[in-house]
C-alpha cells in the first residue's frame, strides 16, 4: 500500500536536507601564521571550525580543502595534530582536497588526512625549511646614521640586518633549520607510511611538484576534486555543508586606523611574497 504521507515527506526532506548524506567541508586558505589577522591560518582560528565539522554525528567523513603556500611550522603542526586528534576521537575519516597549493606547511597539514586528493595542476610538496632576510650593513653609514646595539648574550643580535653576518650564526641557523626539517620529514613518513614511492633525497629537498607528479611520488592518493569525489562515494544527493567562521571583530574593516592599515598592507605584501615562491 502506498504511503499517503510519502510525497509530503519527500518534499520536506528535500526542503530541509534531511534524509541526505551530509559531509562537512572546512576550507583552509591562506598563509599559516600565529598572527590573529583575517586570511591567516592558525590553531586559534581553525580549531573552532574543525570541532564544528567533526561534531556532525551523521557525517560519514570530514572534507578539508587546502589552499596554502605554507608558513609557521609550529602552527602547521598544531593544526595537523588537531585534525588527527579529532578524527580519532570521532572515528571519522578525513579527506583532504588540494586546490592551488598544499606546499610546505600546507602539505604538513594535508598529511593529517586519511587520503589526499589533488587537482592535476595543484602544487604539492616543498618539504623543507626556509629563513630569509636582507642585509643593510652599509646602508646606515651611507646615510650618516650611527646605530647602537647593546646585548646581554653573545647571540642576541643574530640575524640583525644592520650587522655583518657571522659564520657561527649561519652554522647555528643551519642546525636550527635542520631540526625543524627533521620534524617535517618524520611527520610525512608517519602520515604517509607505506605510500611514499621515492627516496628521501628526492622527496625532502624542498622541491615541489604538480598533483600528477605528486601521485607518482606517493605524496597524494588520487587526482580529483571535491564535488566529483564526494558525489561518487556518497551519491548525487549529497549535501556539502561549508563550515565557515563566525563573523567577529577580525572580519570587520578597520576604519580610521592608519597603523592597522599599514600593518594590513605589510601583511599582504608578505603573503604575496610567500605565494610568489610557487609562481602563484
Amino acid at each position: 500500500m502506498n504511503d499517503p504521507a510519502g510525497p509530503t515527506r519527500n518534499w520536506l526532506q528535500r526542503l530541509t536536507g534531511r534524509g541526505r548524506t551530509t559531509v562537512p567541508v572546512v576550507r583552509l586558505q591562506g598563509v599559516i601564521a600565529a598572527e590573529q589577522r583575517q586570511g591567516r591560518l592558525n590553531i586559534a582560528t581553525v580549531e573552532p571550525l574543525l570541532k564544528r565539522a567533526f561534531s556532525i554525528k551523521s557525517a560519514p567523513a570530514v572534507a578539508i580543502v587546502i589552499n596554502s603556500p605554507g608558513g609557521s611550522p609550529v602552527q602547521s603542526r598544531l593544526i595537523s595534530k588537531r585534525i588527527r586528534d579529532l578524527a580519532n576521537l570521532y572515528h571519522k575519516p578525513v579527506l583532504v582536497f588540494v586546490e592551488d597549493a598544499a606546499a610546505s606547511g600546507g602539505y604538513f597539514i594535508a598529511v593529517a588526512g586519511d587520503e589526499i586528493i589533488a587537482d592535476p595542476s595543484s602544487i604539492v610538496g616543498s618539504i623543507g625549511v626556509i629563513m630569509a632576510g636582507f642585509g643593510f650593513v652599509d646602508a646606515l653609514a651611507k646615510l650618516g646614521v650611527e646605530r647602537r646595539v647593546h646585548t646581554a648574550g653573545n647571540s642576541k643580535s643574530t640575524l640583525d640586518p644592520f650587522l655583518p653576518e657571522k659564520a657561527e650564526d649561519v652554522a647555528r641557523i643551519t642546525a636550527f633549520e635542520a631540526d625543524i626539517h627533521q620534524v617535517f620529514i618524520d611527520h610525512v613518513k608517519a602520515g604517509r607510511a607505506g605510500r611514499l614511492k621515492a627516496d628521501d633525497d628526492v622527496l625532502f629537498t624542498g622541491q615541489w611538484w604538480t598533483g600528477l607528479r605528486g601521485l607518482e611520488l606517493g605524496l597524494v592518493d588520487a587526482i580529483g576534486d571535491l564535488h566529483e569525489t564526494l558525489t561518487t562515494r556518497y551519491g548525487p544527493d549529497i549535501r556539502l555543508k561549508l563550515i565557515e567562521p563566525k563573523r567577529g571583530w577580525l572580519s570587520l574593516p578597520r576604519i580610521g586606523m592608519s597603523a592597522g592599515l599599514s600593518a594590513d598592507l605589510a601583511a599582504t605584501i608578505e603573503d604575496r611574497a610567500i605565494w610568489a615562491r610557487l609562481g602563484l
